[in-house]
């Protein structure tokens, strides 16, 4: 059976252009209503326009879907607060959040000012926090949620030039994972999506990456099925030209050092504690603390 979004209602931060432009078309394909999202600037967060957003708008609508466009930064919270709001009052709902607005300031981290860090965090990271947190009672209130994180693999596993970008990216594996655990009793499903695609924010990367297969339109299956009805959660889902994989954060058995001479034991035994064999996908932080307490319990005939 095809899966469907009929009667739902999605916001899409950064829809005007590349990824959240398919996201946005594939998702009112399917019959969902979209609040089509973009501050209309440019790559690096300069300038504005509603133009982007309008344009999306206008394709949705003339393949006879519903949508309107919303021109609020997510940095703002008083204005995606207003733009959740707007969507309630014409719609009654919003069932799915995909946050995918972003922005790139890549310099080496020496060369970094400490402003264009805090930029990209704050328009990463913080502007997922606004948004979601406009979202979350009400989707609460209605027993129903579906949020999406954009997270890349520079977060999960570096990439040079990218310390902010990174570092934002990471943080958002670490909303979904909490977001996911307080969610789950009110079924609001919270994912995030690592995808590689050909897009104005990859475009210094063409000598790196075949373009013509990595069309961002072969990413959005994977953030449809992560929005959908049956989605699962707390799932990190990477997507590029047409794979997909999914990518954990695990931990080892490791290994027990105590005493004067702890240093020189975890020194020494460091192949152990590093040894992936039995490692885990911890349900929640607390999973460690239990891990090296029955070492400890063990190493005191516990």
């Amino acid at each position: 059976m095809a899966i469907r979004f009929d009667g739902k209602v999605a916001i899409v931060t950064g829809a005007g252009g590349g990824l959240g432009r398919q996201h946005a078309l594939a998702l009112a394909a399917r019959g969902a209503r979209v609040v089509v999202n973009d501050l209309g600037v440019a790559r690096d967060g300069e300038g504005s326009s509603a133009s982007p957003a309008q344009a999306v708008v206008a394709e949705i609508v003339a393949a006879g879907g519903e949508a309107i466009a919303n021109g609020a930064s997510v940095t703002d919270p008083v204005a995606v607060q207003a733009m959740v709001d707007d969507a309630v009052a014409r719609w009654g709902s919003v069932d799915i959040l995909v946050n995918n607005a972003g922005v790139l300031r890549d310099k080496s981290f020496a060369k970094m000012t400490l402003e264009d860090f805090r930029f990209v965090v704050d328009v990463h990271l913080m502007g997922a926090v606004n948004c979601t947190k406009a979202v979350w009672d009400g989707m609460r209130a209605r027993n129903y949620g579906r949020i999406v994180m954009t997270t890349s693999s520079s977060g999960l596993y570096g990439n040079f030039g990218q310390a902010n970008y990174g570092a934002a990216k990471m943080a958002l594996v670490g909303l979904m994972q909490t977001l996911s655990i307080e969610g789950a009793k009110n079924n609001i499903k919270v994912n995030c999506l690592a995808p590689t695609a050909h897009t104005r924010m990859t475009e210094d990367l063409g000598a790196a990456l075949p373009l013509e297969a990595l069309g961002p339109e072969l990413v959005s299956p994977g953030l449809l099925y992560l929005v959908s009805e049956d989605a699962p959660s707390r799932v990190i889902l990477a997507a590029g030209a047409g794979g997909f994989e999914r990518a954990y954060v695990t931990i080892t058995q490791g290994d027990y050092a105590t005493g004067p001479d702890a240093l020189e034991q975890i020194a020494d035994r460091f192949d152990v504690i590093s040894a992936r064999t039995g490692e885990i996908v911890p349900e929640m932080g607390a999973a460690q603390g239990m891990i090296e307490l029955t070492k400890a319990q063990a190493a005191h005939g516990g």
